[in-house]
């Protein structure tokens, strides 16, 4: 009797112990990832939407063209996007189901030998208790003790039953999660086919232009080769960029008269002034040429030197897009680094991104903020960004939205 009452007594204790304990909860990392996921998800559905706007009030094909792939490209970074939060989904709901288990094993373990303990004095045959003096009345007792005991186990087991209805419903939510990511995968390579079409007939189109644009393209390949590495790549890209503009500027040929009776001299030409330093305000809006975590932040320690931009960790194959509109100064490969573009942007400000698996624009191509310029590597991609004014870095994280 004795024993069976102190069985009654640990076991309440037990449940309310169970009652008290926390409910299971992710790690920080967990929820810092499916929260930054999210964030890159909402910002590229919005940008996607406001491009298929801008795309149907644009005035020409060219431009309506151009706001269309970049608004597909948006799409696929939101598909990458979508594919990000469901695996964090999946990473959260999957930490906490191991911590909601290993709570509930812990927990039901003395509950199932307290109740069978329970079970076998409550069912103990009535022969034994005539044959043993006293254990009827025993008995008796422990019964009405267990009767009146039920309603506060109940109420002090409900903590437990609760994170049971906690095990179902995070098994719910890891198949409604796997469900999303089967669905974001699929959206994503019915929205790559789309852009690589988009992609192909731009291509056409450029070949179509006649020996002009292969002409630049050359030159800055060439330029590519003979610099000695990637800080005079961009310093003879931008000079060049400089010069242009200064041509750009210049007034454009007088015609001759068709009367040579009345022609007249023409007045003393002015001369520019020696051109000054371009001096503008960062481009704006400025972008993260791709979706992911950073890893090297700018000004970090790398070696013996500083970093000059950022890096980012993407999924593999992800859409890399251009950060703000410019003018393509540079895409190909270039040694060290993969497949590089470089874009030149009004104000003395030029971008570089690096780390690409391959590029989908061309030397000479004006872009707008947004449109694809190529796609990050299969295996362990990294891209970086660097932003400079006037040759010098910048923090690319100081402008970005």
């Amino acid at each position: 009797m004795i024993g069976a009452l102190l069985a009654l007594a640990t076991l309440a204790g037990f449940a309310a112990q169970a009652a008290r304990a926390p409910a299971p909860v992710a790690s920080q990392k967990a929820r810092a990832d499916l929260s930054q996921a999210q964030a890159a998800w909402n910002e590229a559905r919005e940008r996607s939407a406001a491009l298929r706007d801008q795309a149907q009030q644009a005035e020409n094909d060219a431009e309506r063209a151009a706001r269309e792939a970049a608004a597909i490209a948006a799409q696929v970074q939101s598909a990458e996007a979508g594919i990000g939060v469901a695996e964090a989904r999946i990473a959260v709901l999957e930490q906490q189901g191991l911590a909601l288990e290993r709570e509930l094993a812990r927990e039901q373990q003395p509950l199932v030998r307290l109740t069978g303990a329970m079970q076998l004095l409550a069912r103990r045959p009535l022969v034994l208790a005539v044959a043993r003096p006293g254990s009827v009345e025993d008995l008796v007792h422990l019964r009405a003790i267990m009767a009146s005991a039920r309603p506060e186990f109940e109420q002090r087991t409900m903590g437990l039953r609760q994170r049971i209805a906690e095990r179902r419903q995070l098994r719910a939510g890891m198949e409604q999660a796997a469900s999303t990511l089967r669905e974001q995968e699929e959206a994503l390579l019915a929205r790559r086919a789309e852009l690589a079409k988009i992609e192909t007939r731009k291509r056409l189109l450029a070949r179509q232009q006649g020996a002009l644009a292969r002409g630049e393209s050359d030159r800055a390949l060439a330029l590519g080769e003979e610099a000695r590495d990637l800080d005079m790549l961009v310093g003879e890209l931008d000079r060049a960029g400089a010069m242009r503009e200064r041509l750009a500027a210049l007034p454009g040929p007088r015609l001759r008269p068709t009367d040579p009776q009345v022609a007249q001299a023409d007045a003393p030409v002015e001369r520019p002034a020696p051109a000054q330093p371009r001096e503008g305000l960062a481009p704006s809006p400025y972008l993260l040429p791709v979706t992911g975590r950073i890893v090297t932040g700018f000004g970090a320690r790398l070696e013996a030197v500083s970093s000059s931009g950022i890096t980012i960790a993407p999924r593999g194959g992800a859409q890399v897009v251009a950060p703000a509109a410019g003018r393509i100064a540079f895409a190909g490969p270039y040694r060290g680094y993969g497949s590089i573009v470089i874009i030149e942007h009004a104000g003395g400000w030029t971008s570089l991104v690096t780390g690409l698996a391959r590029t989908s624009v061309d030397v000479g191509e004006s872009v707008i903020v947004g449109a694809p310029i190529g796609e990050a590597g299969r295996s362990a991609p990294e891209v970086t960004l660097e932003l400079r004014k006037a040759g010098e870095p910048v923090n690319p994280l100081d402008h970005a939205r």
